[in-house]
């Protein structure tokens, strides 16, 4: 059977030994990836009915490089921190405290999969950085060992996929048979199995209300990262191919953070203003790609200025965003909290994506074993809350305006809200 990328569980072999190989499996894995093969470890594989690829059958590229991938060969992004919570500026350990005035700084890499889908929805989107320095995991960072469950859960939450590595001190407690290690592997294979049954839920469109282009080699991807920690669940697509415009259901787009589009593109995105959305720029004015003889003046702030163009709006930077968490606050001001996708109380670490009828949930910190409140967007009548580790569970719908108000009774890692009307 031929290895699907964005639907099959897939480790890295290197330095495995054949116990790991066969909790590889018990896991439902369908492929190992391996620096060049050998003999002995394809014939590991072969045995436990696991494919062993070459990482030569791979295009590893950076967030730079991307776009000039060969369209005939799977591309896997290195770009990644290992997720999990960190405290502190150092992120020297795993876990963070929420204040009244902080929040924890929350280390996810589901907006990668959702720049990998946005410039290339025909190809899966799959990432392969490393449990190492790079990714964040420094010599004295000690993290929990279902941080592999949670690297499974970020990327196929935002509908891709990623290449596992256990890390060290995980994979070493493993082979020693530690009691927790193997408890938190079987946590793994739960959530592994549940998410490769319910694949489907994680491969629907954003729900557009704020849509934000995002491009290789650009700060594009940053903005898009810092959205999705705001609670603004933007939809993504590519600067180079921008959605058309929606009234009424795109109404913030953002295109800033990009190079200058063509000319025939330009127009593409002017017009979500012409017809009454919000588009958000960061060109100054020597390279105010977007200015056009048509819009004028509304008002000035100290650091942007509004102009009328039609029924609609574009807000121009004076300067490239230089806060990507507070542009993300700027966003939300703009599409106002009464008509964003998706907002929550007392869920810290939790990380939410509004997809066609579903709210989908990562819990990036501890367990969240206290109830937490999500508006989302819509008024619907049904809600029934999904997750690995517990039966389905009806939630009662609130209308709160426009808006549903659902209150969640917690999760482990993630979950998913099916939304009916």
């Amino acid at each position: 059977m031929a290895l699907d990328l964005g639907r099959d569980i897939v480790f890295r072999g290197d330095g495995a030994a054949e116990g790991l190989l066969e909790r590889f499996r018990q896991a439902g894995a369908a492929a190992v990836v391996f620096a060049t093969p050998n003999a002995a470890q394809r014939d590991a594989c072969r045995k436990l009915s696991i494919q062993a690829l070459g990482t030569s059958e791979l295009q590893f590229l950076s967030w730079q490089q991307v776009g000039r991938a060969k369209p005939e060969t799977p591309v896997v992004l290195t770009e990644g921190l290992w997720p999990g919570v960190a405290r502190g500026e150092d992120r020297s350990r795993d876990e963070g405290v929420a204040s009244a005035s902080r929040q924890p700084w929350v280390d996810a890499n589901g907006y990668w999969i959702a720049c990998l889908r946005a410039l290339a929805p025909q190809r899966p989107a799959v990432l392969g950085y490393l449990p190492d320095q790079k990714a964040g995991l420094t010599k004295d960072r000690v993290v929990p060992f279902d941080s592999l469950e949670l690297a499974l859960a970020d990327a196929w939450a935002w509908g891709g996929n990623c290449l596992l590595t256990p890390e060290p001190r995980f994979r070493v407690a493993l082979a020693a048979g530690d009691a927790q290690a193997a408890a938190a592997w079987s946590r793994f294979a739960r959530t592994a199995a549940w998410l490769r049954k319910n694949v489907e839920w994680f491969r629907q469109p954003a729900v557009p209300v704020v849509s934000a282009l995002v491009e290789p080699g650009t700060e594009s991807a940053e903005l898009a990262n810092l959205m999705y920690r705001q609670a603004v669940s933007p939809a993504l697509a590519s600067a180079f191919d921008p959605p058309p415009a929606n009234p009424g259901r795109i109404l913030v787009l953002v295109a800033a953070g990009i190079n200058a589009p063509r000319i025939a593109v330009r127009g593409r995105i002017l017009a979500h203003a012409s017809q009454g959305a919000t588009v958000v720029v960061d060109a100054p004015a020597g390279q105010a790609w977007w200015r056009v003889k048509e819009m004028r003046v509304a008002r000035e702030e100290e650091d942007r200025v509004f102009h009328k163009l039609g029924r609609g709006l574009v807000v121009a930077y004076r300067k490239p965003v230089e806060d990507p968490s507070e542009f993300a606050l700027d966003v939300i001001d703009l599409v106002t909290h009464k008509k964003r996708a998706v907002r929550m109380w007392n869920a810290p670490a939790v990380l939410a994506l509004v997809t066609q009828a579903r709210l989908v949930l990562v819990n990036y910190g501890s367990p969240q074993d206290q109830e937490f409140t999500v508006h989302v967007q819509g008024l619907y009548h049904r809600a029934r809350l999904e997750r690995p580790e517990a039966g389905p569970l009806d939630l009662q719908p609130t209308r709160r305006g426009s808006a549903t108000e659902l209150r969640v009774p917690g999760i482990d890692r993630v979950a998913v809200v099916e939304l009916r009307t």
